[in-house]
């Protein structure tokens, strides 16, 4: 659940679920409810829109893309490819991961994520079935 004025991020597989009406799309909802707190890194806006592009159609990608950019986009840069490169390094993430990993550290976020690559880092919440 949001909390306070804390920044949050959702990974690439908590948006798939919340635009695509997934089965853990209602556990993510409060997530999006303040896009001034929700950050989303360029890797995912890549990972999502590719995705729902494929899977879905160009309805989903445009529904994904007008809440994304409502939202604190963050692009990537030096000082964030070096942080992921290190973070993929020590904690054996890939390249995706380890960029929104060191998106959610570089920016004070939480976070939110069912992927289980992320099992056991500081700061993130792995949002799962019951």
């Amino acid at each position: 659940m949001t909390r306070g004025s804390e920044l949050f991020l959702v990974d690439s597989s908590g948006w798939v679920e919340f635009i695509g009406d997934g089965p853990l799309a209602e556990k993510f909802a409060p997530y999006f409810e303040r896009e001034e707190r929700l950050l989303v890194p360029a890797i995912v806006l890549y990972e999502v829109y590719k995705k729902l592009l494929s899977a879905q159609g160009s309805t989903a990608a445009d529904r994904f893309l007008s809440a994304a950019l409502r939202a604190r986009f963050v692009p990537i840069d030096e000082r964030l490819a070096l942080l992921a490169a290190r973070i993929s390094l020590d904690r054996h993430l890939a390249m995706a991961d380890a960029m929104i990993y060191a998106t959610a550290l570089a920016a004070g976020a939480h976070l939110i994520t069912s992927d289980s690559h992320f099992e056991g880092l500081a700061g993130v919440t792995i949002i799962g079935p019951d």
